[in-house]
């Protein structure tokens, strides 16, 4: 009978130890692609250069 009645107590303790436990899930942000802008990159880069060296060229003509 004591073990009848000790294992009510425990299964009782079990069962209340998880009501309410439980959170609200927590969802996480959607991923999004992120498209990115093309640079100048070298071509932008070369074009000053090349336009210092043009004007140096006719001007030592």
């Amino acid at each position: 009978m004591k073990k009848l009645i000790l294992a009510t107590v425990f299964a009782a303790a079990a069962t209340t130890a998880f009501a309410g436990g439980m959170s609200e899930p927590v969802m996480d942000a959607p991923v999004v692609a992120s498209t990115m802008d093309q640079a100048a990159g070298s071509a932008g880069s070369l074009l000053i250069p090349l336009a210092l060296i043009a004007i140096l060229a006719l001007a030592t003509n």
